[in-house]
């Protein structure tokens, strides 16, 4: 086995309270009153694009003695600390509106029977209420999804030159590289929506199980996207290559990773999406619709978010240790707003195999992985390889009907385009679009081979490309 080298290291630094970790003069927070920002904003995340009021109605700010000469001009408005009682419902409150769930920061306001008449939070509540009703429609069917697999953490690591340097240069993005997407899909004005806010199952009139699109009301100007993650189970094979080693539960009762360094010791920190995403949104709340976070995707044949869970070490020395763990983890992932998914148990071909060993793939993930944390109904299709063609799935595709009896009800393939999206009676299908070395160096080559770019919708490939990459990217 490789050494580790610990070439990046991320501070765990998260709270569960919005303002504690700030500053006074950063912890300053305005009454906008405007949809997507919530009811304050930090002064150092205003957006410039959005005009913002000449004088605030009120203002919060951490309890800093010290600092107090580095208080705004407040007159005119009313000033509550963060650490008063007033103060810390206007906060929670603003966290739901940052959201966009207008409703949920309307009703905490309105049930707090103590200041629920105050005028500093009436006021806020017409703020809110201003705000909804500002809000638009998303088309279903323009949404777009990203993914990506493990992110490499050591550059070095993972392009040694060795044997996998090609396949983790084709499927995997370096963790600059995701922080550099995150970036520029929050200044493009990209939401993060949970695939079942896209559509949900109800019953019809007649009492049958249909699927419905959902309603997702954002700003004007705002655009609905889905992310996801595949393969989160830290295979084996990835060792000593610069990636995570396993995801646990932090201190704060977020998801978090480990990583093991050069001199055997392990860190925890921000090693991969999950905590790196998290990161992203404690600082741009705006960026997740109403508290979504990404889709992650496991397969069984070895186990779950680096636990050896799998049937097949059934009897070591860790196996029943391993399962309780990943079980663990798995709850912590949905408790804190991720949805999960399956990307079958064995990483196969699910539109080619014999169907026999389709079966059988089905049922493994249902009695190794489904058993052990709960029941999951989306699928990703392992190489985007979809059961059909882009016409609707029914119920004379013995595939399809196998899947949905095992309860998978959203499916994704892979396709480049833009977006795409189909309800169909029982199901929801949508395209994913893969931001890995391949795709952008793609990109970064399309003028010059007079192919079409297929990231522009997204950011620029050569302001994301990490340098560390060796090119050319080979192909597929």
């Amino acid at each position: 086995m490789k050494n580790h080298k610990n070439k990046r290291k991320h501070a765990a630094n998260r709270t569960n309270h919005p303002l504690r970790h700030l500053t006074l003069a950063a912890g300053c927070l305005l009454l906008a009153g405007l949809a997507g920002t919530g009811l304050f904003l930090t002064q150092k995340n205003l957006n410039p694009a959005v005009v913002q009021p000449e004088q605030p109605s009120v203002i919060v700010v951490e309890t800093n003695p010290s600092d107090t000469e580095e208080l705004p001009e407040t007159s005119g408005s009313a000033v509550f600390f963060v650490d008063s009682p007033v103060g810390k419902l206007l906060a929670q409150a603003d966290l739901l509106a940052a959201g966009y769930d207008y409703d949920a920061a309307i009703a905490l306001l309105q049930a707090d029977t103590e200041f629920g008449s105050d005028p500093a939070v009436k006021e806020a509540i017409s703020a809110y209420e201003t705000a909804r009703s500002s809000l638009v429609k998303v088309k279903i069917s323009e949404v777009t999804h990203i993914f990506f697999h493990s992110l490499v953490m050591d550059t070095q690591k993972a392009f040694d030159g060795e044997d996998d340097t090609d396949g983790y240069n084709q499927v995997m993005t370096t963790a600059s590289e995701f922080e550099k997407i995150l970036e520029a899909l929050y200044e493009k004005g990209f939401v993060l929506v949970r695939m079942h806010d896209l559509a949900y199952e109800t019953k019809d009139e007649n009492g049958n199980t249909v699927m419905k699109p959902g309603t997702i009301l954002l700003p004007e100007g705002k655009r609905a996207l889905v992310i996801s993650q595949d393969d989160v189970c830290y295979y084996p094979y990835m060792d000593g290559d610069g990636f995570a080693s396993r995801m646990i539960v932090g201190e704060d009762g977020k998801p978090t990773c480990e990583m093991e360094l050069e001199d055997g010791t392990t860190a925890i920190g921000s090693y991969d999406l999950v905590p790196l995403l998290e990161d992203f949104i404690q600082k741009h709340p705006d960026f997740s619709y109403k508290g979504a976070r990404a889709v992650i995707a496991f397969t069984g044949y070895e186990g779950i978010l680096g636990y050896r869970t799998a049937d097949k070490y059934a009897g070591s020395a860790t196996y029943e240790q391993d399962r309780m763990e990943a079980a663990k983890v798995a709850q912590c992932l949905k408790d804190n707003g991720w949805e999960l998914a399956s990307h079958s148990w064995g990483h196969l071909m699910m539109g080619e195999i014999e169907m026999d060993r389709f079966r059988t793939d089905t049922d493994k993930w249902e009695n190794q992985v489904d058993s052990l944390i709960g029941p999951i109904d989306i699928i990703l299709y392992p190489f985007g390889n979809d059961i059909s063609d882009w016409h609707p799935y029914t119920s004379e595709n013995e595939r399809f009907t196998y899947l949905y009896n095992a309860g998978f009800r959203y499916f994704c393939n892979v396709d480049s385009n833009e977006h795409w999206v189909k309800i169909g009676d029982n199901y929801l299908r949508q395209g994913r679009r893969n931001l890995d070395g391949y795709r952008m160096w793609k990109d970064i080559t399309a003028e010059s081979e007079g192919r079409e770019r297929k990231l522009s919708d997204l950011f620029r490939a050569e302001d994301i490309f990490d340098p560390a990459r060796p090119t050319p990217v080979p192909e597929m």
